[in-house]
């Protein structure tokens, strides 16, 4: 599991907490919603950067973004706390991590996929079986784009990887014919 040592601490403190009041669901939600606002609003990530504000205003706001977003009580208190010890800038770390043990623990897997341009649900759902029927567990699909790849799919599940990429295979077909052009690798 990735995630530091700091954000592994809080999500499995969090998890136990949401386990017991059978919120993990919500608190999942939660945690994503107002890492999302923290990673898209720089004036938010700035006032609680900047020492002219106090500890009282920092969780002021923090309890203002809970309320709007409708937060579990368990994410309104996490966001005083972090706030109190100058740790909301790992939200969206806690909320990754936190969101990983809960797949974990449900016995899902997550597995991300990521394709050179837009690929047809149908492509994800045979992928998903087929995944599935290897590991055994549910598998939750994380996907995203990268033209670079040029074509294909670089899919990494439970730390494997398979890069089917065209990139990829130009990089192996480069070393290939480099390799066999090597004056030293031909016998005569």
């Amino acid at each position: 599991m990735i995630g530091s040592p700091l954000a592994k601490r809080y999500a499995t403190a969090l998890f136990d907490l949401a386990d017991e009041q059978k919120s993990v669901p919500k608190v999942a939600a939660d945690l994503q919603a107002v890492a999302t606002v923290w990673a898209g609003n720089e004036t938010l990530r700035a006032v609680f950067a900047n020492p002219q504000f106090g500890v009282e205003e920092k969780r002021g706001v923090a309890q203002t973004i809970a309320t709007r977003l409708g937060a579990h009580t368990i994410v309104k208190n996490t966001l005083s706390m972090l706030s109190d010890r100058r740790r909301l800038a790992h939200i969206e770390e806690i909320s990754e991590v936190f969101g990983r043990i809960a797949e974990q623990r449900s016995g899902r897997i997550r597995a991300e996929v990521v394709s050179a341009g837009k690929l047809p649900e149908s492509y994800f759902a045979k992928l998903q079986k087929t995944l599935e029927a290897s590991t055994g567990k549910q598998v939750v699909l994380v996907r995203s784009e990268d033209p670079t790849l040029i074509g294909g799919v670089v899919t990494t599940i439970d730390g494997r990887v398979f890069d089917g990429s065209l990139k990829n295979r130009l990089r192996e077909l480069r070393s290939q014919l480099l390799s066999s052009s090597d004056p030293a690798s031909t016998h005569s």
